[in-house]
């Protein structure tokens, strides 16, 4: 034991080691019950609080449609454009935009959102990069997590709807967040729609022939769960499609 807490002290002094290694050392040290108790406790009480101040300020927003997709998209592409146009085709339409508050496509979001005097909501997280909200966030719908699984909570809890443009490792995590709590029955069938044929196209090949055809770990209705569309005007009819089922109004 003092072998290994000695090999551990000799890794930590190492001056070139990052912020990420840190945490990797930490999560082996040994902590006595009081430690434990401690560092816990506080854990849970910020994590309440989380939920409560998000809790407060959009448990009357009425009805939103997420956006979710890249920080890291340009103001000049294509897909910054479509976003921004797709939030305010929603606004028009009755629906507020719920975005992850950060730049890129979830800046494109909140613009769109804020030309037409609708509703924008940013979801931020606090990360070493992509952290700071952007400007077209209505001032008292703009909420900063610490904790993913509270703001995916709020994700899914206050959408009726989710638009998934272009992204990486989050938006994909996002995206297979809403599809699994619709897959399992945890949450209503609410309308997903992936923006972009091409970006999307090997992701929906690889679902159809290894998911499902290949491994069988999904069932062939679970391609409904999604859809595909191209344009800005599909992705909206598709929501405004889903909900005209229903006889439901955005306005309500």
């Amino acid at each position: 034991m003092a072998d290994k807490r000695t090999k551990l002290d000799n890794i930590r002094a190492m001056s070139d080691m990052d912020e990420q290694e840190k945490k990797t050392i930490k999560a082996f040290e040994e902590r006595d019950w009081n430690e434990i108790k401690t560092h816990d406790s506080w854990v849970i009480f910020k994590v309440m609080s989380e939920f409560v101040e998000a809790f407060e300020k959009l448990g009357k927003i009425g009805p939103c449609v997420s956006i979710f997709g890249s920080a890291r998209t340009s103001k000049d592409h294509e897909y910054y454009k479509m976003a921004e146009e797709i939030a305010a085709k929603l606004v028009r339409h009755g629906y507020g935009v719920v975005s992850g508050g950060g730049p890129g496509i979830m800046e494109a979001a909140n613009k769109g959102a804020q030309s037409e005097g609708g509703k924008s909501v940013g979801l931020n997280i606090v990360l070493p990069f992509e952290q700071k909200g952007n400007d077209f966030i209505d001032p008292d719908k703009l909420i900063t997590f610490d904790y993913f699984f509270v703001r995916k909570v709020m994700f899914v809890k206050y959408s009726q709807g989710f638009i998934v443009m272009p992204g990486g490792f989050g938006t994909l995590d996002e995206l297979f967040e809403a599809l699994t709590l619709i897959q399992t029955k945890k949450i209503g069938r609410f309308p997903i729609v992936l923006v972009g044929k091409e970006f999307w196209g090997g992701l929906l090949d690889w679902i159809k022939v290894t998911l499902l055809a290949s491994e069988k770990n999904i069932n062939e209705e679970d391609l409904d769960l999604f859809k595909i569309v191209e344009t800005a005007t599909e992705a909206v009819d598709v929501i405004d499609e889903f909900y005209s089922k229903y006889l439901l109004s955005p306005n309500f």
